[in-house]
């Protein structure tokens, strides 16, 4: 069945691409409806041959090879439910970038590496947002790096602590949470927060914002 599907695409490709051949039939005048469609029939499949006719065996190869090959989806394509557990990640495979998913995977690293996989997505969100907030750099480097009130919006930027990866495969997940939000995995576990802190302390914003999630050791905000 797959072969013939193939030969019908095949030919019907060829007939387009051949259009001149197929051009040169007309429309029966007889009043006959059966005679009609029997000379269509009869003229298409003359038109149809003329056409295949027309073409030579190597392109005609590779015409049904086109419209035979399956589709497959690209390596490391997101998977349709975001799940949020260790096996999804662990079964995806080991992700890269530009400049931005670098920023945001080192954020994710240094800012989150000891909360769950959900804790980081979280943390994720909160800098996706500030990204399309008016109020915030348009890029993840810019937020991630942006300053304020003489210190930093992200500690780990201006701790004076090392910025070194010293647990390759904390950083190998939290590449993959980067590569899959960037890649736009669905941001719904923080309703649109834009801060966040540790349960250890209360900055004073916190008393001016609405909270709008509490996930492992972190609480999130928006204004």
């Amino acid at each position: 069945m797959r072969l013939l599907k193939t030969g019908i695409a095949a030919a019907m490709a060829v007939c387009i691409l051949a259009g001149a051949a197929a051009a040169e039939v007309t429309v029966s005048q007889s009043n006959s409806p059966k005679g009609t469609i029997s000379w269509r029939m009869t003229s298409l499949i003359s038109a149809e041959r003329a056409a295949l006719d027309s073409v030579t065996p190597q392109r005609l190869g590779a015409i049904s090879a086109a419209v035979a090959a399956p589709k497959r989806a690209p390596a490391g394509a997101m998977p349709k439910v975001i799940d949020y557990s260790a096996e999804t990640l662990a079964g995806l495979p080991t992700a890269s970038g530009d400049a931005e998913w670098q920023c945001l995977a080192s954020a994710l690293y240094h800012e989150s590496r000891g909360e769950s996989i959900k804790g980081q997505f979280a943390v994720a969100e909160v800098i996706l947002n500030r990204v399309d907030s008016a109020q915030y750099p348009s890029s993840i480097c810019g937020v991630v790096h942006q300053g304020g009130r003489g210190g930093c919006q992200f500690s780990f930027t201006c701790d004076g602590i090392s910025d070194s990866i010293r647990e390759q495969a904390a950083f190998v997940q939290a590449g993959k949470i980067a590569r899959l939000i960037i890649d736009g995995a669905p941001r719904a576990l923080t309703m649109g927060a834009t801060h966040f802190h540790t349960t250890g302390v209360r900055p004073d914003w916190s008393r001016r914002f609405d909270r709008t999630a509490a996930i492992g050791q972190h609480l999130f905000y928006r204004p």
